[in-house]
């Protein structure tokens, strides 16, 4: 199957799932998060912010700004498919819906750092396999950006156990992630 028809199928799959189901899911996997040594050794992570019936990243994003961590958002540049990395200090104050209806920057909060800053990244999907394969929504902007972090900045995927499948197709652009973490367990990757 390409990794189109399995987008769709799989984004049809977890729109079934309820509003109670995601956050309950999306609670355990937080929760998860924050007792990983990876989680706890970082000092600037950078997240993506969950919409619609993702992993909710919106109470991982404020607690970890609670803990004194250091959060950097995506702003996403449609024409060149560019995605940078700006730091966020108030998730309530700092957001309005953007591109997509993903909460963004507003432009007087957009505080560009550089990639080689982050030590962990929270990687959203729509399906992922056991060796970090991931089927995201088809702009390219992730494995375009993996490209340019530090080898060994840790990249933990988010998603439900649900979506994991056997085999993503790959193409040569695409790079994996390294753990990846779901209500039932966490994977490590290659």
């Amino acid at each position: 199957m390409d990794k189109k028809v399995l987008r769709k199928k799989m984004l049809k799959k977890r729109s079934e799932l309820s509003l109670d189901q995601i956050l309950a899911k999306s609670n355990i996997i937080s929760d998860k998060l924050y007792n990983l040594n990876h989680y706890k050794e970082s000092n600037f992570i950078f997240s993506f912010i969950s919409f619609k019936d993702e992993v909710n990243t919106h109470e991982i994003i404020k607690k970890s700004i609670k803990k004194g961590k250091r959060i950097g958002v995506p702003i996403t540049i449609p024409k060149t498919r560019i995605m940078k990395v700006s730091e966020l200090m108030d998730f309530d104050k700092e957001l309005y819906l953007g591109f997509y209806n993903i909460l963004t920057p507003k432009d007087e909060y957009i505080r560009i750092i550089s990639p080689g800053s982050i030590d962990l990244v929270l990687v959203p999907g729509v399906a992922f396999d056991r060796q970090g394969y991931r089927i995201g929504y088809g702009g390219g902007y992730y494995d375009t950006f993996f490209s340019k972090i530090d080898r060994d900045t840790i990249k933990i995927g988010l998603c439900f156990d649900m979506q994991i499948i056997s085999k993503v197709p790959l193409n040569r652009y695409d790079i994996p992630v390294d753990y990846i973490l779901t209500e039932k367990e966490f994977i490590k990757c290659r």
